[in-house]
């Protein structure tokens, strides 16, 4: 049986721009409802993007540093060779967002926002059908705010699937990969390239413009550019990837121009 609620203000999706929007309303005594994919609130950013991306570069930076440490010293300080359990690290790392989702359902309870989690399907601008896992919920609002997020886009000759995963995945891998090649120089690619790099993995980047972070100011990521050189990444400048195949490591076969490349990532 389908439960009726009415609402002042209906918000679809929890993440920073959905949650924030919540707690506004609730502070200023409007009766709302925040529904939610399940997920977990907080949404992309602090689920499979900044948050749990900056926890990866962080455990990544320290590991560089031992790293140094065991290959010749600074400061006099000298250390062994280390090592890196990425379970163990991914656990960490999830506990970080875990306790980050509860001070969000924490603010939202605060501002009395009733928070639902199911797929939330329109019939008209202002009514929608929320499936549950108790059923679903006809919600009928004044406002509504639609604030879906983003999620990763699979390039049609490289599918998700075995080898070849999203920027979310990366985010969980249970080792680390001993050659990676990171489609696109972005921002997302790029903090995850280097987490990889300092975690010891061989990186190449593949990048259709002519230069890394080509929505930036040159001027801003040429130290990006410089340490990425510095540190032995491997980029392939107005390329574009052209598909994957799986090979031995000790022989991969790679080809690569201005219009394609093509290159085996082994683990």
């Amino acid at each position: 049986m389908t439960q009726s609620l009415k609402t002042k203000v209906l918000i679809i999706g929890a993440g920073t721009g959905g949650y924030v929007a919540g707690i506004r309303c609730g502070q200023l005594g409007l009766d709302t409802v925040l529904v939610d994919g399940g997920d977990g609130l907080g949404g992309t950013c602090l689920n499979v993007g900044c948050i749990p991306s900056k926890a990866i570069i962080h455990a990544a930076g320290k590991f560089e540093t031992v790293a140094k440490a065991a290959d010749g010293g600074t400061l006099g300080i000298t250390a062994a060779k280390p090592a890196i359990d990425l379970k163990a690290t991914v656990a960490w790392k999830d506990g970080i967002v875990k306790k980050l989702n509860g001070g969000v359902a924490a603010l939202l309870k605060k501002a009395r926002v009733k928070v639902i989690t199911g797929w939330a399907t329109f019939t008209d601008a202002k009514t929608c059908t929320v499936s549950t896992d108790d059923g679903d919920i006809r919600i009928t609002a004044e406002h509504v705010i639609l604030a879906t997020g983003s999620e990763p886009v699979e390039l049609p000759f490289l599918p998700f699937g075995g080898d070849v995963i999203s920027s979310t995945g990366a985010l969980s891998l249970s080792e680390v990969p001993k050659k990676l090649v990171v489609v696109g120089g972005g921002y997302i690619g790029l903090e995850l390239g280097i987490a990889y790099r300092k975690l010891g993995a061989e990186v190449t980047v593949v990048e259709m413009a002519e230069r890394i972070l080509p929505l930036y100011d040159k001027a801003l990521t040429d130290p990006v550019m410089k340490w990425m050189e510095r540190h032995g990444v491997t980029l392939h400048l107005g390329a574009r990837a052209g598909g994957f195949e799986r090979a031995s490591c000790r022989s991969p076969r790679r080809t690569a121009s201005r219009s394609r490349f093509r290159r085996t990532r082994c683990w």
